[in-house]
Formats: C-alpha cells, sequence, structure tokens
C-alpha cells in the first residue's frame, strides 16, 4: 500500500463504526422503486430534483477512464474545476499535472482542489508546476495540529471525485490519480474501479458540488456562464447528484442507501471499497431480504489495502449471512468499485462507500440514475465481477479461525471506541 493512502486509511479504520445516528431513523418500506413516489422523496426530501435528459458513459478501470479525463482536460476552452481524494506521485499524476498546467497557460480558468490528506504525498513538483502556470490548486482543509479541535477536524476529510470541463462534461466515480488505478484491473498492483462521464444538465448539479468545496477552501464564488452555462439534452437518462458533508445534512447519505434499500421489491446489489455497516445498515439489509429481495455484496478479498477494515467488515457478517445475504470477496486484485443498483432501475454511483466515514465524516459525492438501460449495463459489470469474486457462506463464516474472530473483534471494537 501506498505510504499516503496507509495514512489516510489510519485515520478511516477509527472512524468507520460506532458512529452511528443518535436516534436511529424509522423508514418503512411502503412504496418501491418503480412508484412515483420513491422519485418523489429522492428528489424532494434528500437532493436536487432528479431532471431529464442525461447521457452517462461507463468507464471501467484505468485504461479506459484516465484517457477519457484527459481529452476532456485537453479540449477545455473555459474553465476546468477537479476535485479528487488521492493524488499520488507517479506518472499518471505528471500526466494530469501537465494537462492541467497547459490549459491555465493557454487561459482556461482551472481550479484543483486536493485532499490535504489524501494528497499529503503529492510531489512538490506536481504542485510547483500547476501553480506556477496559473492553476489555482487547493489543499482541503490541511492539518493544522495547533488549531483547537485539529486532531477531530482531521477526520473531516473530502472523498469527492469530481471532474468538470466548460460546466458541460462532468466525471465522477471512484478512482484517484494514482498508478494503482493504471491498467485493466489485470495484476495486483492494479486496481478494479469504475468511472462516469456524464454530459447534459445534471452536469450543472456536479459542478454545484464542486463550488460548495471551493467555497468552503476560499470563500470564492464560482458562478456565471463559463461555470453554469445553459446545457441542451444530451439523451434520455433522468439522474441527479447528490452530496453530502460533514459540514451540513451529512448523514443525508446514509438515508439515501436506507431508503433505496427499503423501496426495493425484487433485488439490491451493492459493490464497496469498505463496506463496514453500522447496525442500521445491517438491519435494512436483513429486512430486504425477509421480504424476500435478493440481497448480493461485492467486497475486496485478502488483496486489499487495509487489512484492519476487511476485519471490521467481516465481524458484522453474521447477522446477514444468517438470512440468506450473499456476500462476495473479489479476488484478483484491490476491489474498489461504489455501486447500488436496485430493483434493475435505481443506480447509485461515485465516491461513497457503505461505512460510517462516507455517512458521518467525509464529504461525498453520488451521481443517481433512474434508467432502466443503463442499470442493466451495471449490472453486466456486476455480474462479471461476481465471477471473478468467492462467495463466502455463513457456514464459513462460522468456521474462520479463532486468531481470525479475535482479530476481527478487536479491529471492530476499537473503530466503536471513536
Amino acid at each position: 500500500m501506498h505510504p499516503n493512502h496507509r495514512l489516510a486509511v489510519c485515520f478511516g479504520c477509527f472512524a468507520l463504526v460506532g458512529c452511528g445516528h443518535a436516534t436511529p431513523y424509522e423508514i418503512e418500506s411502503s412504496y418501491s422503486i418503480s412508484e412515483p413516489q420513491f422519485a418523489r422523496t429522492m428528489g424532494s426530501l434528500l437532493g436536487p430534483p432528479i431532471i431529464d435528459g442525461n447521457a452517462v458513459t461507463t468507464l471501467r478501470n484505468g485504461d479506459e477512464i484516465f484517457p477519457a479525463m484527459l481529452e476532456a482536460i485537453r479540449s477545455a476552452q473555459k474553465t476546468i474545476t477537479f476535485e479528487t481524494f488521492v493524488y499520488w506521485s507517479g506518472t499518471i499524476g505528471a500526466e494530469f499535472s501537465r494537462a492541467l498546467s497547459e490549459r491555465a497557460q493557454a487561459g482556461v480558468e482551472v481550479h484543483v482542489i486536493v485532499d490535504a490528506v489524501g494528497g499529503s504525498e503529492m510531489e512538490d513538483e506536481y504542485a510547483d508546476e500547476m501553480r506556477n502556470a496559473g492553476v489555482e490548486l487547493e489543499m482541503y482543509k490541511p492539518l493544522r495540529w495547533n488549531e483547537i479541535g485539529g486532531a477531530h477536524k482531521l477526520n473531516y476529510r473530502t472523498h469527492r471525485k469530481l471532474l468538470i470541463t466548460d460546466g458541460r462534461t462532468g466525471f465522477t466515480g471512484g478512482v484517484g490519480i494514482a498508478d494503482e488505478w493504471r491498467g485493466n484491473a489485470h495484476s495486483p498492483e492494479h486496481w478494479r474501479d469504475n468511472h462516469y462521464r456524464i454530459a447534459g444538465p445534471v452536469v450543472a448539479q456536479l459542478q454545484a458540488a464542486f463550488v460548495d468545496n471551493w467555497i468552503q477552501a476560499t470563500g470564492v464564488v464560482l458562478d456565471g456562464v463559463d461555470y453554469f452555462p445553459g446545457i441542451e439534452p444530451a439523451g434520455t437518462i433522468r439522474a441527479q447528484v447528490f452530496k453530502s458533508s460533514a459540514a451540513g445534512g451529512h448523514e443525508s447519505m446514509q438515508l439515501m442507501y436506507l431508503l433505496s434499500i427499503a423501496a426495493a421489491s425484487h433485488h439490491v446489489r451493492l459493490a464497496s471499497a469498505y463496506f463496514v455497516p453500522d447496525e442500521m445498515t445491517v438491519q435494512s439489509l436483513r429486512d430486504a431480504r425477509r421480504r424476500g429481495v435478493d440481497v448480493q455484496l461485492i467486497v475486496p478479498g485478502p488483496l486489499i489495502d487495509a487489512k484492519a477494515v476487511r476485519r471490521a467488515s467481516r465481524a458484522r457478517w453474521g447477522p446477514m449471512l444468517a438470512v440468506g445475504v450473499e456476500i462476495y470477496e473479489y479476488q484478483p486484485t484491490m476491489f474498489h468499485a461504489k455501486l447500488m443498483i436496485v430493483d434493475d432501475r435505481w443506480v447509485s454511483i461515485g465516491s461513497a462507500n457503505l461505512d460510517d466515514r462516507s455517512f458521518k465524516l467525509n464529504d461525498e459525492a453520488n451521481l443517481n440514475v433512474f434508467d432502466r438501460e443503463f442499470a442493466l449495463e451495471q449490472i453486466r459489470l456486476f455480474e462479471d465481477d461476481l465471477e471473478h469474486s468467492k462467495r463466502i457462506t455463513y457456514e464459513q463464516w462460522q468456521a474462520r479461525a479463532w486468531r481470525e474472530k479475535v482479530l476481527e473483534r478487536l479491529a471492530s471494537l476499537l473503530g466503536s471506541q471513536m
């Protein structure tokens, strides 16, 4: 594991569990995904409206993701807004720095947010190159130990992955800017992940998520036609950008997941790089299974960059496995995808994992898509990942070595005390 990510995961694993909502949500399964009430709830109770006229292109692994992002950057004429958690040294970091710098030198307004923890190992030459070229580069919530509450604030990071060019083309998903994401998940050194290119009116919501954190970091409001142009329809997909942060409404991300699972009638498919569910999440998945809903989860297997997180996760599987929830561990490499598909129609993709860090601490942004054809495409990807995964049965979970049970329990307890 890269030392920078080891640092970030260290902070993360101590806040993954036990930070539950003071009063548990009471959610009834009173309407399904297919009923109009579900879309009204998502667009009115929780977030911006679900809007028509969008196109979403799936990009799988670095071989597809990075060329598409770099092409969009190099084609930008007016503005680039870019936010990421991880920006490490490496060849892909150099490529992005050069591309962003070239556009800034060409007169494009380039704004970059890199999380101060996730980007703590960024090469100085990358930052210097960008700033010297005119890129406005901000490190999000830098660590200042002399500040009151500094250690506590350390946990509040931006985990959003956003790229918007000219206010018209957007990208989001799970990918950071690091060589671990290069390739096609063909070896343990190259991770499995998804990212998405977005066109249409919903890009304005993606831009608003970036501007939200730019204001937090700088106090400057980015607006005007270069950032929020009029956008013509680009497709037929209905979508919304759903964001959350510790500064306000941060637990709404968990509520979005819980409401989606509660509305499931047939099938819930979940992929999460860091799956450490709290009691409400566990109960919602158990309730869905008891209603007859098929529930499948894909999580990382032995090749994971955070062993403590995997152990904390496995400590909580028993009640779900006991009622028939299917849990699969991805085998070939680190599995970093974040994906929810409900009833072959509702899809949530983006930066959020199913853990308390995403639900209670991080700034996150997900693209929610209400479209059957797009959902079927994601199901095909999910099923392909299942073919490279090992199912863990309840009997296997019960029969694991006592040493692993102790380590898992300790990992879970340690997290619950933070």
